[in-house]
């Protein structure tokens, strides 16, 4: 018999009865019933319960090792009486009757619980990494992940893509975010960067004649703490395709990413068909460019119906700037006082004034509102939105780039407190034709609104002519750039790249940067463009979110290994952590720590 186990802790069943087997693993629970005394063991495939009485020589050993020991038991598989049988459990209608014990490791006191997972400190959590993985939903939700990069593979081989792996040290790229730079002991006072994208690369394969590229990519960016995603690293499904249209991109890659959720969606539908929305659209009826599609509630403008109206608040911002619009957020069944006035103290709670409202009973407009514009204006505004009795809607009032985001806010809120949210539904869409530029309010300048490396709708000649027309004009430009989103969160982003040489000085020229630093900082590109580059386009898709989604999880640190916290620290390897003087000599490097508070 093999020295730690003949069987795994979830392989033994009824048929198993009467054998003598061997199994290892981790003292998950111990119960001490009546003088006998019930081992739990565990290990990466499930539990198995093991049972030994008083006389056993090995009962006092047992009963003083702590959970989580690690131990192998030796023993004969005996099936259970028929009212202890454990119908949640694959292994239910057996349990071990150790025969033989080996301890392999004891364990200390534990820091923090694996059995039964109560709510515990993200530092601890974060610390004791290796015990909170032992942890049922956490390693459920890394196996998870694992089949689902698989099936990533899977089904990316059988479209016809070959996965490359491009480099990790490369070179500083204007991907949005600060780069992680890692500075060359062989080229002293010079740095390589780890990479935000494989951006580059993948295009610089195309121009190589590869055609259908992907990988499973790990991307770097020292960005300040977000709540959707991960500090320091995170992982995306990363392709670029030759001879593409946009509409290549979309036929490809949906199937692609329908089957994978359909795969894990444990009985959620999935969107069979994507919508296609422009980011116009989205932003007017949903605030927001990732919306939730389960969410029933669209946006609609009502202006008209506040001009010149009694409401003296919105009428009075219609006349002083014909760019102020009045949207409007139904809300189905939230014709109340009590629920109206709730979303009013949410809205000042968020910093914002209040939240306008009317809501219908007995076939009229009740509150302020209503009172002050009229009936007319009352029953126009019903009818446009399709409400009636029971029913509510609310108001935000400005230039719309000033509000739409918690416009947005407000409709996701809305959606949730009435139970409007189709929870049992995984809502896919494309969010098409991004702005291609987008004005910085800090550095008083035309900048890239979403990826650089973008094609703008109508090429070169495009681009001239808004040029030409101004400010304005280069804002309504269109890009060849779009986004999957999935239930509010963006999961995938990607474009129709720029390969024409012309058009690639002429795009970042505008946001300020002349051809010289344009083949400074993108030679390879550039230089690649010059010799041949095939149209072509493609994708990211992020891993880590759409794990996360699928599994049902709330943070993206349930569903990565070894995650940072919020702080960008890695409390478990003690990472960031002080080079000693060696290093820094051997790197021709001096540390002096910037006070940035003094220095502004």
């Amino acid at each position: 018999m093999h020295a730690y186990r003949s069987h795994t802790c979830a392989q033994l069943r009824a048929s198993d009865v009467g054998q003598t087997v061997r199994l290892s693993g981790w003292i998950h629970r111990k119960r001490d019933h009546g003088g006998l005394l019930f081992i739990d063991l565990r290990d990466h495939y499930g539990l198995t319960q093991c049972v030994l009485e008083p006389s056993n020589p090995h009962f006092a050993k047992l009963e003083k090792l702590r959970v989580e020991s690690v131990v192998t038991i030796t023993g004969e598989v005996v099936k259970r009486d028929a009212d202890v049988i454990n119908p949640n459990l694959p292994t239910g209608e057996v349990e071990l009757r150790v025969a033989e014990l080996a301890v392999q490791s004891e364990a200390e006191e534990l820091p923090m619980p694996v059995f039964g997972e109560p709510d515990w400190s993200e530092e601890v959590r974060l610390k004791y990494r290796f015990l909170d993985l032992r942890r049922e939903t956490l390693h459920a939700n890394i196996m998870s992940r694992v089949a689902i990069i698989r099936a990533m593979r899977d089904k990316m081989a059988a479209a016809g893509f070959f996965e490359f792996a491009t480099p990790i040290l490369t070179a500083s790229s204007p991907e949005g975010a600060r780069d992680f730079l890692v500075p060359s002991r062989i080229h002293p006072g010079q740095f390589y960067a780890l990479p935000q994208a494989p951006q580059q690369y993948k295009q610089l394969l195309m121009v190589s004649g590869f055609d259908r590229y992907f990988q499973i990519a790990p991307c770097f960016r020292d960005e300040d703490p977000r709540a959707d995603r991960l500090p320091g690293e995170f992982y995306q499904l990363d392709v670029e395709m030759s001879f593409v249209e946009e509409e290549d991109v979309f036929t490809t890659m949906e199937p692609v990413i329908r089957e994978v959720f359909a795969e894990f969606a444990e009985g959620k539908a999935v969107t069979d068909v994507f919508p296609r929305i422009p980011y116009d659209e989205a932003m007017a009826k949903y605030g927001t460019d990732k919306p939730d599609l389960r969410n029933p509630i669209e946006m609609q403008a009502v202006t008209d119906h506040f001009a010149g109206s009694g409401f003296k608040v919105f009428a009075g911002m219609i006349e002083k700037n014909p760019k102020v619009e009045i949207w409007a957020i139904p809300a189905p069944t939230g014709g109340s006082r009590a629920f109206c006035d709730r979303m009013n103290a949410w809205a000042q709670k968020e910093g914002q004034p209040g939240l306008g409202y009317i809501f219908f009973r007995e076939g009229e407009g009740a509150g302020p509102v209503a009172k002050n514009i009229g009936e007319e204006r009352t029953a126009a505004i019903r009818d446009q939105l399709g409400l009636g009795d029971g029913d509510a809607v609310f108001f935000v009032a400005g230039v719309p780039s000033d509000f739409a985001a918690f416009a947005g806010k407000a409709r996701d809120r809305v959606g949730n407190e009435l139970d409007l949210v189709k929870q049992d539904q995984f809502a896919l869409a494309w969010i098409v034709d991004f702005p291609m530029y987008e004005w910085d309010e800090e550095e008083k300048k035309i900048d890239f609104s979403h990826n650089p490396f973008s094609m703008p709708k109508g090429g070169l000649k495009a681009l001239e002519a808004a040029e030409a027309e101004g400010n304005a004009a280069l804002l309504a430009l269109k890009a060849q750039q779009y986004d999957l989103v999935c239930n509010g969160f963006e999961i995938a982003s990607g474009s129709i790249r720029n390969h024409v040489p012309e058009t690639m000085i002429k795009a970042f020229g505008i946001t300020g940067l002349g051809p010289d630093v344009v083949k400074e900082r993108f030679g390879a590109l550039y230089r690649a463009f010059q010799y041949g580059a095939p149209p072509h386009g493609g994708m990211a898709a992020g891993v880590d979110r759409i794990v996360m989604l699928l599994v049902g999880a709330k943070n993206l640190r349930e569903v990565s290994l070894f995650p940072m916290n919020q702080q960008a620290a890695d409390l478990l390897m003690n990472a960031p952590a002080p080079a000693d003087a060696r290093q820094l000599r051997d790197l021709s490097l001096r540390c002096v720590v910037v006070d940035e508070k003094k220095t502004d």
